[in-house]
């Protein structure tokens, strides 16, 4: 009996589909997208949030205040003055302003008629240090971080960790975590089953498992940021948020890294200075709205835009090929590229997911690399190449028919 090969190889990858899912993640930016300069003339804006009714609200930690950008017209107007240092911003269930309050060491709430109340300022009797980034969820209850960095020079007793923390809806302060180093970003997963928050000046993104509504566990590193390519010197993680495939947008050096939500690398948006936050606006939440170290704001659109007007799509750092030829026998190519030099490994595995072959384990310089599989020493079938180099992986299929 004679064996469809082709065949065999359609129906035995669907079936391991599930088994490896990584690798095949595409980025979510849209080709020809470009960065759009909205406004300058903050001084350190940050915490974007859109109202629909307005625009865009922003803090502006140094000066004091929270701007408002008008969608209409593109206006920039005060819209809390003064805001007592106010940094992340978010809107709770009934639409009321949620912001973490620097220079008063907590978290507020901003009522419709204007009046501004304190939800958190204390725990266990003792002063937040300078709650950062704020995330409400759909139980109407808040989760924000507390760095210990922008506390106020006369800050009296303080916390002698960096925490994060929930307030439940009916007003409890609970301590999640006081592992970080410095806890900034924070946000959900779609389905708010996962809680993010990276720790600032590490480049690290962690992940939780959020465990009835309430607490969380299982803490993993979920992604690391490349540290060496900042041209103006500021290397660190900031403001985070997810798009509804479950996407992680982080800001950080010199643009936004967008990684999947199996914490696969997938673009970057770049920019000439380092962004500190961003926020999904516009009606259909499709634009990309950017605070940056430039005293600026800046946008994205996620729809499909003018690419003769465009400039080319932005270079990601790394990239891994389709093998050539495949199916093959007895060998097939590899190619890769590199846009910094970095440890790199290049393995193969059979279809149960055992490592059979190492085609490169070792530093390689930024450039375009080519590996050979030779397959004449191994059975006919599906196999999978894996690169990695830092914090990337991404996996492709291959088939060797004799």
């Amino acid at each position: 009996m004679s064996i469809n090969w082709k065949r065999l190889f359609i129906l035995t990858t669907a079936a391991l589909s599930t088994f490896f899912t990584f690798g095949e993640a595409q980025s979510p930016l849209p080709s020809g997208a470009i960065v759009q300069k909205l406004y300058r003339g903050f001084i350190q804006p940050e915490g974007p949030v859109w109202v629909d009714s307005i625009g865009l609200l922003l803090s502006d930690i140094q000066g004091n205040k929270i701007y408002e950008w008008s969608k209409t017209d593109g206006s920039v107007k005060s819209f809390l003055n003064p805001s007592y240092n106010s940094n992340g911003l978010a809107l709770d269930r009934q639409g009321r302003l949620i912001l973490t309050q620097m220079g008063l060491r907590r978290v507020s709430r901003r009522e419709f008629n204007g009046t501004i109340i304190s939800l958190a300022s204390t725990f266990r009797g003792i002063k937040f240090n300078s709650p950062n980034d704020v995330v409400v969820k759909s139980d109407s209850s808040i989760f924000f971080t507390d760095p210990n960095y922008n506390i106020p020079s006369n800050y009296g007793t303080r916390l002698n960790y960096q925490g994060i923390y929930r307030i439940s809806p009916s007003g409890t302060v609970a301590l999640l975590d006081s592992t970080l180093n410095e806890p900034n970003g924070i946000c959900f997963s779609p389905d708010e089953k996962t809680l993010y928050v990276n720790d600032s000046h590490k480049c690290i993104i962690y992940a939780w498992d959020v465990v009835d509504d309430s607490v969380i566990s299982g803490k993993r590193v979920f992604y690391t940021l490349p540290t060496s390519i900042s041209e103006d010197n500021i290397n660190y993680a900031d403001g985070m948020k997810t798009d509804s495939a479950g996407n992680i947008y982080c800001t950080g050096p010199m643009g936004i890294w967008i990684v999947s939500s199996s914490g696969t690398y997938l673009d970057k948006i770049s920019m000439s200075k380092s962004p500190s936050n961003c926020a999904w606006g516009d009606a259909d939440r499709k634009t990309l709205y950017i605070t940056a170290t430039d005293s600026s704001l800046y946008k994205i659109r996620f729809l499909a835009t003018d690419v003769k007007n465009s400039p080319a799509h932005p270079i990601k750092l790394f990239q891994l090929s389709a093998n050539y030829p495949n199916p093959f026998n007895p060998s097939t190519v590899i190619k890769y590229r590199l846009s910094v030099n970095i440890l790199v490994t290049l393995k193969i595995y059979d279809m149960l997911g055992k490592e059979v072959a190492t085609l490169v384990n070792a530093a390689q310089p930024a450039g375009d690399h080519v590996a050979i599989f030779d397959g004449s020493a191994f059975p006919s079938g599906v196999y999978f190449y894996t690169l990695r180099a830092g914090a990337y992986m991404e996996t492709k299929k291959l088939m060797l028919i004799k």
